[in-house]
């Protein structure tokens, strides 16, 4: 059977009446408050307060990470975004010059009236009057959306059929409404236009300067749609045709490349914005071909072809 856990006594021994209390004595070690529980080994209660201090510490370590994570978050939010400033914003566009290529002013003419811009063929027959053949090419201008275009007349006079090729490739044919000889200028009206067709802009000649940059948009030799560019080189000017037919007077020079099929094509600030109908050019020679001096007909002319308000 077990044995009694035996206490040893905390009272000192008794003594007789009167005894004094020997002076050798060594005090007894008063009871520990760490002294282990009955039944419980040496030491185990100092390494419980240890852990459960270590735990305290642990914890008081989450809650502090926690509490800045949740402080940054909040003042995050609160971040205002800063404004921008005309100096950021200059920096922003001189970025943008230096790291861009930006189409020529020429270029961006040209793309503005390119859909405006068909190709004309007039046809008529051969000797044996069996076959038909092209009897002359040349340009035209949209300047109605309905299919109202202008061309040189000397393009499709004397045709028995003119046939047009608009900017998407739509091919159909046309008749002359309209003729203005003094200016060699024709109305076409189109059979069929493209469901997305555009007009041409016109803009009056009364600001042109010799030196303004233009460009003319058309078909030379068939080829196209072809574009050149260049300037204008004079107002007001006169011109007679090689075999003396045709006498053309306030005319516009210009030494943007034309030839024979750029005829009846828009000459065309850069801003896309027509002024003229090329008409002719000038050369000494039989040749027929480009040498520098081109010929249009102010568009204020060409309006009134088709009856449209002066500027």
């Amino acid at each position: 059977m077990p044995r009694p856990t035996v206490y040893s006594s905390s009272r000192p021994a008794r003594r007789p009446s009167g005894a004094a209390a020997p002076s050798s004595a060594v005090p007894e070690p008063a009871a520990s408050a760490a002294a282990p529980a009955p039944g419980q080994p040496a030491g185990r209660p100092q390494a419980v307060t240890l852990s459960r201090r270590n735990l305290y510490a642990l914890w008081a370590a989450v809650l502090l990470l926690a509490a800045l994570l949740l402080t940054s978050v909040w003042q995050s939010q609160r971040t205002v975004p800063r404004k921008l400033t005309q100096e950021d914003i200059d920096k922003a566009v001189l970025r943008t010059l230096e790291t861009t290529t930006l189409p020529s002013a020429a270029a961006r003419a040209v793309e503005t009236i390119a859909p405006s811009v068909v190709r004309v063929v007039g046809f008529g027959r051969s000797k044996n009057g069996k076959d038909e053949v092209e009897r002359g090419v040349g340009t035209g201008v949209v300047i109605v959306d309905k299919g109202v275009i202008l061309t040189n007349l000397h393009v499709v006079q004397g045709s028995d059929r003119i046939q047009l090729t608009f900017h998407d490739g739509l091919q159909t044919t046309a008749t002359i409404t309209g003729v203005q000889p003094e200016n060699d200028l024709a109305v076409l009206q189109a059979h069929k236009v493209p469901d997305d067709l555009e007009a041409a802009s016109l803009r009056s000649t009364n600001d042109l300067r010799p030196g303004d940059q233009v460009a003319v948009v058309g078909f030379p030799f068939g080829i196209g749609p072809s574009a050149s560019a260049g300037v204008i080189s004079g107002l007001g000017r006169q011109f007679t045709s090689p075999e003396g037919k045709r006498e053309l007077g306030n005319l516009i020079q210009f030494d943007a490349a034309a030839n024979p099929g750029n005829s009846g094509g828009p000459l065309v600030t850069m801003d896309g914005e027509v002024v003229g109908i090329v008409t002719a050019i000038l050369n000494p020679t039989p040749a027929r071909t480009f040498i520098g001096i081109g010929f249009a007909v102010p568009i204020e002319n060409a309006a009134s072809a088709v009856g449209m308000s002066p500027f």
